[in-house]
């Protein structure tokens, strides 16, 4: 696997990649969200390829104090062959050059294969409340 920036061309391969590996929620449209992280820190948004096929992808950013992981994904048939763990190493790797002392992520209780792939790679359940405000809806739901 190829890792690299996203390119806009990537775009809609990526959606059908996020629609596979189950992350989209009706209140977070796809291509919103591909819109503002273009607009911010967008060598931090990461595909990965084989054969010019996208398999996997990662949005990460830093705000000078946390860095974040969002849409890990990898293509549900390519799964377990390492592409999340070089997925992340690359995004952790951006933000460490960054200067980036600690990463933050989100997990869905309901999805306890993600839990302990990120457990796998050493990060661990913080004593802290998550909490949330939509600014803008993007569709039904939260």
């Amino acid at each position: 696997m190829k890792v690299r920036a996203f390119e806009e061309a990537d775009g809609e391969a990526v959606i059908a990649l996020w629609e596979r590996a189950g992350l989209l929620r009706p209140w977070n449209d796809p291509r919103k969200d591909i819109a503002r992280k273009l607009h911010v820190q967008r060598d931090l948004f990461l595909v990965g390829t084989e054969d010019e096929r996208v398999v996997g992808s990662v949005m990460a950013g830093y705000d000078g104090h946390r860095g974040w992981v969002n849409y890990l994904a990898v293509d549900p048939d390519r799964r377990r062959a390492g592409l999340g763990r070089a997925l992340m190493a690359e995004a952790e790797g951006r933000l460490r050059a960054l200067g980036c002392p600690k990463i933050n992520l989100q997990i869905r209780r309901d999805n306890p294969d993600a839990i302990a792939f990120y457990a796998r790679l050493g990060f661990s359940e913080d004593a802290s409340v998550s909490l949330g405000k939509r600014l803008e809806v993007d569709g039904p739901g939260r």
